[in-house]
């Protein structure tokens, strides 16, 4: 995961990305939990599952390229192939490509797991001798 990010924005850049993965997963999570309420049969309800988890794994920043990839395809499967209005998901392929290329931000659990540990060197004892 490192190789994929040389840094893991912070501050601001990072506050946007936390609230996109928010803003996101929560969408998905919503939507996919009210495709499945519906009375369809079993390979219709196969796609909402895979959104519903990928937007579980958004929201705290776990896996997001790979994630983010995923749901821009399953997005991108939904306009296809579903009738009707299709701003949303046109709208959430477009956050999952972008999270995907941007990273997950520093807030992240991919920045606890896979970012730049810092490792702090005990202090040099003084060797000097004075009498």
């Amino acid at each position: 995961m490192r190789r994929l990010y040389s840094t893991f924005a912070g501050g601001w850049p990072g506050a946007g990305l936390l609230l996109m993965r928010l803003v996101g997963g929560s969408a998905l999570v919503m939507r996919a939990s009210a495709m499945l309420w519906n009375d369809s049969p079993i390979s219709k309800t196969i796609t909402p599952v895979f959104l519903a988890g990928c937007g579980i794994l958004l929201i705290p920043g776990l896996w997001t390229p790979i994630v983010g990839a995923l749901i821009a395809l399953l997005e991108i499967s939904q306009i296809m192939t579903i009738a009707g209005d299709q701003w949303i998901p046109v709208l959430l392929g477009t956050i999952g490509g972008a999270l995907a290329m941007l990273g997950p931000g520093s807030w992240s659990v991919d920045a606890r797991l896979f970012g730049w540990k810092r490792v702090q060197a005990p202090p040099r004892k003084s060797t000097s001798t004075s009498p």
